[in-house]
């Protein structure tokens, strides 16, 4: 069977379509779409049409490649691009039947349409000096691709415009198996001639740095790098497509919206039960326990993390809770400090408008061991407590950018973590705590795993 996989940003007017077509198909039993955080709908509507949705570890479309490879179950993986529609008909057995029939390893569509500006101004001229063996795919830039998982394992996904001409010059170096299918008529969205500059550059830089890696005889120019665009998270989880509204519930994430932790978890299925309680036990510095934490995720792919937290059960009215909010106008978010790649995958579950946590290093999708601290946890004049850093401050950031006032929050959590942010809000609740001091703060106690008093709260 093949896995559909399609990396989005700010897909939403044409995901659904997209994602219904990948269904449609006999040969496919799983679509998954990786979201580069887009700001609208893309990810609430790629889920009511049934994919599965994961959050891209880094920004870039080849991250988000390369997530979706590690999180596929199938053997035969095809690309399909998310602005789209409609497709031709037969795209998926066209690009999947060589593949599956083992006539090659890997598959890149050509369609009956005129080369975008790029291919003809830059990728072709370069492939001509650099790789003209590759001068028979008529679109090298051709985003719709398929090849066994196991290949897609073994080469670079890079970040930006290149990956697509990137991954058809590994292919070639690694002597796989190839060809170009002609899959019909498809009409790309354009971009606008700002994009072009920065695309052609990427591609030309992608061709070149491939060149030189590669000893290839006909390249003598000294070796180039790319400078990505940086977001910062704050700014992406708050300018989603969220509601305009005065009222805000934060969620602390483990022990609550899940029962359990995602990092005894982790420690507990990787046997570093006793490194974790060690940091805990010799670490008071908040920032230096998150930091040796991180460092026991090393060498973990994304696939390896999010199957630790869905092994992790979700109190179960959760989201039934979560929608009703959201119904009564309440935006919702997870303020945790784990870290981002699993409160994304939470949120996306849950339907939670927005995340923050600590921010998790990746090198093309495996775990580096090293984390960011984002500077909205620090404190600062306009904080309420004296932690150097506190959840807090982060629950002030969005009071802050949404014009809510603080008696129009509430906040649920468990630990003395969430103390803090339980005491300031408008409603604190400590949600099955063991913690005699968080209850004490807290305006209600909730005992039961049930969220379903907050809908008495929360007018």
């Amino acid at each position: 069977m093949v896995t559909v996989i399609i990396p989005t940003l700010n897909e939403a007017e044409n995901i659904t379509a997209v994602v219904n077509f990948a269904q449609s198909d006999k040969l496919v039993s799983e679509v998954i779409v990786v979201d580069d955080k887009s700001t609208d709908n893309t990810v609430i509507l790629a889920q009511k049409a049934g994919a599965k949705v994961i959050t891209s570890t880094k920004l870039g479309k080849g991250a988000s490649m390369k997530d979706g490879v590690l999180c596929a179950t199938n053997d035969v993986i095809l690309f399909l691009d998310g602005d789209i529609d409609p497709y031709p008909h037969f795209t998926i057995p066209l690009l999947t039947q060589p593949i599956l029939q083992n006539e090659v390893d890997f598959t890149k569509s050509s369609f009956n349409r005129n080369a975008g500006r790029v291919t003809e101004l830059v990728a072709k001229p370069l492939l001509s000096i650099f790789f003209p063996e590759l001068m028979r795919f008529s679109q090298p830039l051709s985003g719709m691709i398929a090849g066994k998982k196991s290949v897609f394992q073994q080469i670079d996904f890079r970040d930006d415009y290149g990956v697509d001409i990137g991954i058809l010059i590994d292919m070639y170096l690694m002597n796989v198996r190839m060809k170009e299918v002609e899959i019909g008529y498809i009409e790309n969205k354009s971009k606008p001639w700002h994009a072009l500059g920065r695309m052609s550059k990427e591609v030309a830089q992608t061709i070149i740095l491939k060149a030189a890696t590669s000893k290839n005889a006909h390249y003598n120019l000294e070796e180039l790098s790319v400078m990505n665009e940086i977001r910062m998270q704050m700014e992406f989880a708050l300018t989603e497509n969220i509601p305009v509204t005065n009222k805000l519930v934060v969620f602390d994430m483990d022990n609550t919206l899940l029962r359990g932790r995602f990092i005894d978890t982790y420690a507990s299925v990787h046997n570093m039960t006793k490194e974790l309680m060690d940091i805990r036990a010799t670490e008071t510095d908040p920032l230096i326990v998150t930091k040796k934490m991180a460092t026991l995720l090393k060498g973990k792919s994304l696939a390896d993390l999010l199957k630790i937290v869905d092994a992790i059960p979700i109190v179960n009215d959760a989201q039934s809770v979560i929608q009703e909010l959201k119904k009564r106008g309440y935006l919702i978010g997870i303020v945790s400090n784990s870290f981002d790649c699993i409160t994304n995958h939470i949120k996306n579950k849950l339907g939670i408008h927005f995340s923050l946590a600590n921010e998790l290093e990746f090198s093309k999708s495996i775990c580096t061991g090293e984390v960011k601290i984002p500077s909205f946890w620090f404190s600062r004049k306009e904080s309420l407590c004296r932690h150097t850093t506190c959840k807090t401050n982060a629950m002030l950031g969005i009071l802050e950018k949404h014009q809510i006032k603080r008696e129009n929050t509430i906040a649920i959590g468990d630990s003395l973590n969430d103390m803090c942010m339980i005491k300031e809000a408008g409603v604190g609740v400590a949600f099955c705590s063991k913690d005699e001091l968080v209850n004490h703060h807290a305006d209600i106690i909730i005992q039961d795993y049930s969220f379903e008093e907050l809908l008495k709260l929360a007018k």
